[in-house]
């Protein structure tokens, strides 16, 4: 892992590697994810509601089934908390139910809970017998190439149980968190407070490499493929008498690790509440780690709060890991807020969206038709100009997030004025804000910019703007204005312009009906044959191809097929269609 002492000289040197072997490119950050959850998050923590999988097999099946009638195939399932053999000792049947004491449930066994088994006495039916049965159906009939299950760091939130036959063999022991006085001003935490209250069950340290193993083994035989480790910064609370909260959180992680490398076929390890300094310091080979609260749909006033807050983080965080933005609703009031930031900041997507609720227009823009998406290279981090502006509570500056693909750079931006404030800020929220802000954009702000404009380039560069539709030509250092009302947002696709054959302007926008469309174009490359000039764009994606041409061309050929072409002469914007069965395309532009 690279050494710390460089990371605070390079923290917008994304070429920069963390040495770690990540399952991101293939696994999470470049495949559509959705997530069957059984939390319905609020302000104020989770309400439960337990997905019955034994008599609503037909709801599981509907959403992937309207995902793919969507156009947007998922392949890369999580299945969240829920699925666990847990008791609750603090919720009796009949009784009104406690907000917080759903994280008193302590794990009684590694299995899955009777939602995910047939019994021997119930009546026959098509639902699965157990867990396997039910990942195997998933991935054969919706073509799923992986699905990872939650559990928690100590096995379930309040740890396991000490005296069930399926978790006494680990010695648990009750113990009651300790939370740091710092951590209690900065922001009061409902799932932290319970477990505070309830206890935790925690793993005997000499237990714990036993622990993890059966757990996941148990998984692969479930034909599980990965995990997703939540609450990963209860240790700290945990560690009185424990020798120090650095080596316990040392010898967890390296168990935890040791574990996912040893089971799974890959590093198939998704961090949730990892952001602690000891987690982070101690995380030798898990890869990716959320970098934001979790997504809250029914609080208004954490939606912006949570664009950024993950953007900030990610100026640190993404030096070690990828950044992980959490899951969201495509269906709701700021799903394209949401989908935009998570276009621009070169981490996974995933949806939680209930059953039949989907906007597949914002979808559409995010996820090509074989379910990949196109990720950009690096977290998406705040542009230098706003690294000392608080684009959430300041009442003046906008927030914007750039990136680099392969041949472009991409900057979204972001109105996250006076929907929310900080946690435990004296300052309110800005009541005159007005209702437009005005900021300003510039390929300038996307930094390493030469890494993707090579030899040919102008020094001037084609934006694209998406919510326009339009092409504007400016140079490196010149800026333009976007004003926008709080929660919108825009995104620009910046493509350096290259001149070929000393005479044509050319620079490929990529798919640009996409938010990030520059993440389609792979490869291009330039040959002439006498009169003739051919410049050659491999990419991946069906749908609309855009370009950036001082003229226009002779003919389009797209895989060696020639296809029809638009030219607008007004902003040079070049377009051809590729066609549906295209998942991987050369386009020819000949001149």
């Amino acid at each position: 892992m690279q050494d710390f002492g460089e990371v605070q000289w390079n923290l917008y040197n994304p070429g920069k590697k963390t040495g770690k072997s990540a399952f991101t490119l293939e696994y999470a950050c470049s495949i559509w994810s959705t997530v069957f959850s059984h939390l319905a998050k609020k302000r104020l923590g989770y309400q439960l509601q337990a997905p019955l999988l034994l008599s609503c097999v037909d709801t599981w099946n509907s959403r992937l089934v309207c995902l793919s009638k969507g156009g947007t195939p998922a392949r890369f399932l999580i299945i969240d908390d829920g699925w666990q053999d847990t008791t609750n000792e603090f919720r009796k049947e009949g009784e009104p139910i406690v907000e917080g004491s759903q994280f008193g449930a302590r794990l009684i066994s590694i299995k899955e809970n009777s939602k995910f088994r047939k019994t021997a006495n119930e009546a026959p039916s098509e639902a699965p017998t157990g867990l396997k049965e039910f990942v195997s159906d998933i991935k054969r009939t919706f073509g799923l190439k992986y699905v990872y299950v939650w559990h928690a760091l100590m096995g379930y939130w309040g740890g396991l149980h000490p005296d069930a036959p399926g978790t006494k063999m680990y010695n648990p022991e009750l113990k009651f968190p300790v939370q740091s006085p710092g951590n209690l001003a900065h922001m009061r935490d409902i799932s932290m407070d319970s477990m505070e209250k309830y206890g935790v069950g925690k793993i005997n340290a000499a237990r714990i490499c036993e622990f993890y193993d059966d757990l996941h083994k148990y998984l692969v035989s479930q034909e599980v493929d990965g995990v997703k480790v939540d609450v990963q910064n209860i240790l700290e609370t945990l560690a009185s008498g424990s020798g120090s909260r650095v080596s316990l959180t040392r010898h967890f992680q390296q168990a935890l690790e040791s574990s996912v490398a040893t089971n799974f076929q890959d590093n198939n390890i998704i961090c949730c509440m990892g952001q602690s300094t000891d987690t982070i310091y101690n995380s030798k080979r898990s890869a990716i780690t959320r970098v934001s609260d979790d997504y809250y749909p029914e609080n208004e006033t954490s939606q912006t709060l949570h664009i950024a807050a993950a953007a900030y983080n990610s100026i640190f965080i993404g030096e070690v890991v990828v950044p992980d933005w959490d899951m969201f609703y495509s269906h709701h009031y700021a799903a394209e807020f949401h989908a935009v930031a998570r276009a621009v900041g070169g981490c996974g997507v995933y949806v939680s969206d209930k059953p039949g609720q989907h906007d597949f227009k914002i979808l559409k823009r995010l996820v090509l038709p074989n379910g990949s998406v196109l990720r950009a290279k690096y977290p998406g981090r705040p542009s230098r100009d706003c690294l000392f502006n608080d684009p959430v509570m300041d009442g003046k500056s906008l927030l914007k997030i750039w990136n680099l693909n392969k041949f472009t750079g991409v900057i979204g931006i972001f109105n996250c004025q006076g929907a929310g404030c900080w946690p435990c800020m004296d300052k309110s929220v800005q009541s005159d804000i007005s209702s437009k802000l005005f900021g300003q954009v510039s390929p300038a702000d996307i930094e390493h910019f030469d890494e993707v404009c090579g030899e040919y380039w102008t020094g001037d560069c084609a934006v694209f703007a998406f919510n326009a539709g339009s092409v504007s030509r400016l140079s490196s250092q010149q800026s333009f204005g976007v004003t926008l009302k709080v929660l919108q947002c825009d995104v620009f696709t910046v493509s350096p312009i290259k001149v070929y054959n000393q005479k044509i302007h050319f620079a490929p926008l990529g798919l640009i009906d996409m938010y990030n469309s520059g993440g389609a174009v792979d490869a291009m490359k330039f040959s002439k044959d006498l009169s003739i000039c051919r410049i050659s764009i491999k990419g991946r994606g069906a749908g609309r191809f855009g370009a950036y041409s001082d003229r226009r061309p002779k003919f389009c050929y797209v895989n060696s097929r020639e296809e029809g072409f638009n030219f607008r002469s007004e902003d040079n914007l070049l377009t051809t269609i590729i066609p549906c069965e295209a998942n991987s395309w050369v386009i020819t532009i000949v001149y």
